[in-house]
């Protein structure tokens, strides 16, 4: 799969997730297997401001690419002005963030209220597309609620105002994250324009991977929910296109080892207090559905340090 310049090994995408795709976390999938890892979105005006914890979330290393960086804001010329300032870090695509459903995000007008805004939206692509050289891809959503589904609007508005993909979440606003993702509207995107779609919402195993695919004619997977505590998805949807046969879940031993390497990467970039308070949800997803997960997740609210994490799983 190709974007703009860009060749990507396979196409499937772990999704840019706020809290959870960090460095670590996109190595592990990296190593599984995932064609293209997606940063956490950052601010482009915490980057205007020199805000030093958006510097840490940049935090990028060669074993992960290609990495796309995906930004948020709503002012095109700021959008713009620190795409270009950033641009030479080592991370291969730029990504706006037009689907964020959070209520802190969308009353400022970004994330998912851009798609209330065609208009705008050419403003910031078309802004990006010309300050910096690497391809500018858009993540959406389906539409703002099902009165105001138009997804394939917003489509034909970022390809024409040069964005080289678009990947599109089959959930409205409104939705956030419940209910079922509507593969259909991500078929009518395809159908629509002529750059690469991204198809994301409700892929968990290979066969769902394999059946939205088919449904939707897509030319990449976004897996976001799906991969949290669980990279191994990657590999699981390569060997099922290899072989034909699932592998599954790999043993307690195996995530255990996971988990704790994970644990290492985090303390040594963000120091082992930080670490420790952040890999409490992830220890949750890891273990979910495993016998005495509960009582590991009640252990895990309280980890402090690698120590106290490794007895726990041990």
């Amino acid at each position: 799969m190709k974007i703009g310049c860009v060749t990507l090994e396979n196409n499937l995408i772990l999704a840019p997730m706020a809290g959870v795709s960090d460095l670590p976390f996109r190595i592990l999938c990296k190593e599984q297997g995932a064609g293209l890892v997606c940063m956490e979105m950052i601010s482009a005006k915490a980057i205007l401001y020199g805000n030093r914890h958006t510097d840490d979330l940049m935090a990028s290393t060669p074993k992960e690419r290609p990495v796309s960086l995906q930004l948020f804001g709503s002012e095109p010329e700021i959008m713009a002005d620190m795409a270009q300032r950033i641009e030479d870090r080592p991370f291969d695509i730029f990504d706006i963030n037009m689907g964020c459903p959070v209520q802190k995000v969308v009353k400022n007008g970004e994330g998912s209220a851009l798609m209330r805004n065609p208009k705008l939206v050419y403003e910031i692509v078309s802004s990006m597309v010309r300050k910096v050289k690497k391809p500018v891809t858009v993540k959406i959503r389906k539409g703002w609620d099902d009165d105001h589904v138009n997804a394939v609007e917003i489509a034909k508005v970022a390809e024409e105002a040069g964005a080289a993909a678009v990947a599109v979440h089959g959930r409205t606003r409104e939705q956030l994250y419940s209910g079922k993702a509507d593969w259909d509207i991500i078929r009518q995107v395809k159908e629509a324009v002529k750059i690469p779609v991204i198809g994301n919402g409700d892929v968990t195993d290979p066969q769902s991977a394999e059946a939205l695919e088919k449904t939707t004619g897509c030319d990449g997977i976004m897996i976001a929910r799906g991969a949290r505590g669980n990279p191994w998805i990657f590999h699981r949807i390569l060997e099922y296109r290899r072989t034909g046969t699932d592998p599954g879940q790999p043993d307690f031993e195996t995530v255990k080892e996971e988990i704790i390497r994970q644990a290492e990467m985090a303390a040594e970039l963000k120091g082992e207090s930080i670490a420790m308070s952040e890999m409490r949800k992830h220890v949750a997803w890891y273990t979910a559905g495993m016998p005495h997960s509960a009582q590991l997740r009640r252990g895990a609210c309280a980890i402090s340090t690698l120590k106290d994490l490794k007895n726990l799983l041990r």
